[in-house]
C-alpha cells in the first residue's frame, strides 16, 4: 500500500482522493508514522465470521458464584 507523507496529502488532495475513490488505497503518514488508512467507501470488509470459536471456551457451572466471598471482603471489608 502506497504511503503518502502529510506535505503531499494536503498539496495533492483531490488527486489522492480520486486515486483511493478507484481502488488504490493509501496511507496518510507524518514524520514517517503512519497515522491514516484512505479506503474508497465501498471498499469490500471482511466477513464476520459469528460462532468461529463455539466450543473452545467452557464456563464453570458456579460462574455468576466465583469467588462470591473474596469479592465481598473486597467490597466490605472482613466483618
Amino acid at each position: 500500500m502506497r504511503i503518502v507523507n502529510i506535505h503531499d496529502a494536503k498539496t495533492h488532495p483531490s488527486r489522492l482522493v480520486e486515486a483511493a475513490a478507484k481502488g488504490e488505497p493509501f496511507i496518510i503518514a507524518k514524520a514517517g508514522k503512519p497515522l491514516v488508512r484512505v479506503v474508497p467507501v465501498d471498499a469490500p470488509t471482511a466477513p464476520r465470521r459469528l460462532g468461529f470459536m463455539r466450543g473452545s471456551v467452557t464456563l464453570p457451572e458456579d460462574f455468576d458464584t466465583m469467588d462470591q466471598e473474596e469479592i465481598e471482603k473486597l467490597f466490605y471489608g472482613d466483618e
